[in-house]
């Protein structure tokens, strides 16, 4: 392994070999396709950043694709930042334009996303995902559960930026915190960037079409029964540290209409949750995921 401290190129790690534009392109940017350009930068700050200057001043279309092999600022939620060793993972930005669909229903596309990239994983990488209300990708880690993966959208231009960044080859010894985990780590059949980079992207611009196709109803495009089933948020016991600094617990019971976690709070009363970070409870002694 390269030492921490060297620096790196292209071929320093031939366990992380660089992607192929082309060919990613190739299998990609098709007439009828929803993506309609794909770049891969060697290394940037933040994707996120990136593609979201570009959209504000009209440089990026609907359908832009901005992949980078490495990130030294990229960020989550709550101003949060993630980093990786280059090439371990997957470190993207899409941009969409929703277009006619009612901007209050905005909201679902990160979501669809993290649907999109669970399904497209799952089936690529042949490894157990799950969902975290509202934007991490979970797996199973020595039968932990792990974030992998985390996704952040943000409006620009007229259109919505959602980023991606997932955890593909990460070494026990590189995990950013203990609760992270990886696709190898959790046993993956393929840890190939580009398989996996063309299943997410197949399986968001799936997801899109349907959702849009419904008229962004969550409902009728199956994405809100499909959030639902993967979440392993649901049914169990939860605290939701809202903005603010207040904090809200109970039983996490539905994803309702609008892509909030409904919470049975003391005394039998549903609260939605629209915005918050949400810890998972375990038994009694209250253990945290």
């Amino acid at each position: 392994m390269t030492p921490p401290d060297a620096p790196h190129n292209r071929w320093s790690d031939l366990d992380r070999p660089p992607l192929n534009v082309t060919a990613l392109r190739r299998g990609l940017l098709r007439p009828d396709a929803l993506w309609t350009s794909l770049e891969v930068v060697e290394s940037t700050g933040s994707t996120n950043t990136d593609l979201a200057g570009r959209a504000r001043t009209g440089a990026a279309g609907e359908g832009a694709v901005l992949v980078a092999e490495e990130q030294t600022a990229g960020r989550g939620r709550l101003e949060r930042t993630w980093t990786a060793p280059p090439r371990s993972g997957l470190f993207l930005s899409v941009y969409l334009e929703p277009g006619d669909i009612p901007v209050e229903r905005w909201g679902w596309v990160p979501l669809l996303a993290g649907v999109a990239a669970a399904t497209g994983l799952a089936k690529s990488a042949g490894v157990d995902m799950s969902l975290k209300w509202p934007n991490d990708l979970l797996v199973s880690v020595e039968g932990e559960e792990r974030k992998t993966g985390g996704i952040l959208g943000e409006f620009a231009g007229d259109g919505i930026v959602v980023g991606l960044g997932i955890n593909v080859s990460l070494r026990a010894d590189e995990l950013p915190a203990p609760t992270a985990g990886s696709l190898a780590l959790a046993g993956a059949v393929s840890t190939d960037r580009e398989t996996l980079l063309r299943a997410v992207l197949r399986s968001l611009e799936d997801w899109y079409g349907r959702w849009k196709a419904a008229g962004g109803d969550a409902a009728a495009s199956g994405l809100q029964a499909a959030y639902a089933a993967g979440c392993a948020t649901l049914d169990r016991t939860v605290r939701a540290e809202l903005p603010g600094g207040k904090s809200l617990v109970g039983e996490a019971v539905a994803i309702d209409g609008d892509g909030r976690l409904v919470l049975s709070t003391e005394g039998g009363l549903q609260q939605p949750v629209s915005a918050g970070d949400i810890v998972h409870l375990r038994g009694a002694a209250g253990g945290l995921t």
